[in-house]
């Protein structure tokens, strides 16, 4: 799909305030409603917009932690990564799962979560115990120096 001008605008205003009327978002780009909403639901269709979420703070809900896992597997099988992906898609804390190369690494979590002592239960009782890891690397967040979330349009 070709983006023009309006489609990039309407995706870098919804980034920027996903709660946007068709309305709002028509008088923001200087389209009528009815053409700004037939682009968004061609955007959408598209699969160019994918979905929405709510942004939480992780701080305010008791989650002070967060930690990049860098996670070394035994075997490189599509069956080994399989059922790595599965086990590690059921754990609520890690909330991004990378598959990397280049890396010692082969995959890279983003884990938030309480505190020492739930990182070292989730480590011990589940992350190391799925079939397949054979090392494990944690380093923990100081602070979020960037963390926009936008996909430049």
């Amino acid at each position: 799909m070709q983006l023009d001008k309006f489609d990039r605008q309407i995706l870098s205003a919804l980034q920027n305030n996903g709660r946007l009327s068709n309305q709002e978002l028509a008088d923001q780009i200087g389209l009528s409603p009815s053409a700004c909403l037939r682009r968004f639901k061609t955007l959408e269709t598209s699969g160019i917009i994918q979905g929405y979420r709510v942004q939480l703070d992780a701080k305010k809900l008791g989650l002070d932690l967060m930690a990049l896992v860098h996670i070394s597997m035994d075997k490189h099988t599509k069956e080994r990564f399989q059922e790595f992906e599965s086990e590690i898609g059921k754990l609520p804390n890690v909330i991004e799962c990378l598959l990397l190369t280049g890396q010692s690494a082969d995959y890279q979590l983003k884990v938030v979560i309480k505190d020492l002592d739930a990182y070292q239960d989730l480590l011990l009782n589940h992350i190391t115990q799925i079939p397949g890891v054979s090392g494990v690397h944690t380093s923990f967040v100081l602070r979020k120096v960037i963390d926009s979330g936008k996909i430049p349009v």
